[in-house]
């Protein structure tokens, strides 16, 4: 994450009015263990990693070990990409910078398309320590991968584009030069789900940016599990740095007028600090929130099939 959020109440009321308009509520698929979650989240944040930052040799481990999950797991390469990636640069005050988004997917029953995203990179080594960044943002990268891991043995309805954006702490570049040039048609993108820092917080809270513009999207935010707390805010473009709309990847999509749901937590003794280590995270936090985030993903990707049975329902008492 590129920025230092202030700290903020603002509560969540869940809803069930999606569902309870759309036919009886469903029990929440079982979720896979967490194991692969929490590895991954190990793995991107060890020293080996030298902090991921953009143009380094931490950075192309980083993609090297992506590569290898996107395969595992399945997910396809566009065309017009090699081998997941889609590199892009930009100029700095220290000369020209290469970044590295990488992109999968997993085609939907529909072109319609979701973009679930999480930046890869951190911030590297300084004064000789390593910034690891597991929570900032190992957390979401391993929280996307489980995500692609569920829908590669469960067709979406949408198709679903898996974003690990590059060069996020430099100015959300990778987000940026994704949305200049996207590998479908714009118009085809309908939302974007991005994570950045969910696996840290004390106090057992996960935010929820986006539903101050687009509320509709409150509809869906019902979970088998009540933890996290899951509350909406940081999203009131009057509150100044309290509000998160422009300070992670989601901004590029909100850019192009596309809406989102940013998922993450508010500040912690450990951002941008070398103690933000995978030893340091709340695993249970992590897991509940990883969950968490999944269902309420399905439950959007569901909006078609429950559309659908509504019109049914309304044909059936006009008949």
């Amino acid at each position: 994450m590129m920025f230092k959020p202030i700290q903020m109440n603002t509560y969540l009321l869940v809803t069930l009015g999606l569902l309870l308009s759309c036919g009886s509520v469903k029990q929440a698929p079982p979720m896979s263990a967490d194991t692969q979650l929490l590895s991954d989240v190990e793995i991107l944040s060890s020293d080996a990693y030298e902090g991921r930052k953009t143009g380094t040799k931490g950075g192309e481990m980083a993609r090297t070990y992506l590569n290898k999950r996107f395969t595992e797991i399945g997910l396809k390469s566009f065309p017009v990409l090699e081998r997941y990636e889609q590199p892009f640069s930009f100029e700095t005050s220290k000369g020209i910078v290469k970044g590295k988004n990488m992109i999968g997917y997993i085609e939907g029953k529909s072109e319609q398309v979701i973009v679930i995203s999480a930046h890869y990179d951190h911030i590297g080594i300084i004064n000789n320590e390593v910034y690891n960044g597991a929570d900032d943002n190992a957390s979401g990268i391993a929280a996307l991968l489980k995500f692609a891991a569920y829908y590669s043995k469960h067709q979406p309805n949408h198709t679903l584009i898996f974003a690990a954006f590059d060069a996020e702490e430099m100015g959300l570049r990778g987000a940026k030069a994704f949305v200049a040039s996207p590998p479908v048609n714009i118009d085809r993108i309908k939302l974007n789900i991005n994570m950045d820092m969910i696996s840290h917080n004390d106090k057992n809270e996960l935010y929820a940016s986006g539903t101050s513009k687009y509320p509709t999207l409150k509809d869906y935010f019902y979970t088998s599990n009540p933890n996290p707390k899951i509350l909406f805010g940081h999203d009131d473009p009057e509150s100044g740095h309290n509000d998160w709309t422009n300070q992670s990847d989601h901004s590029a999509f909100n850019d192009k007028n596309i809406p989102f749901i940013y998922f993450g937590v508010e500040d912690h003794k450990d951002y941008h600090q070398a103690t933000d280590e995978y030893k340091n995270i709340n695993k249970k936090f992590f897991s509940d929130a990883a969950n968490a985030i999944m269902e309420i993903i399905i439950n959007i990707d569901k909006e078609r099939d429950a559309q659908q049975l509504f019109h049914e329902k309304l044909k059936m008492k006009r008949q």
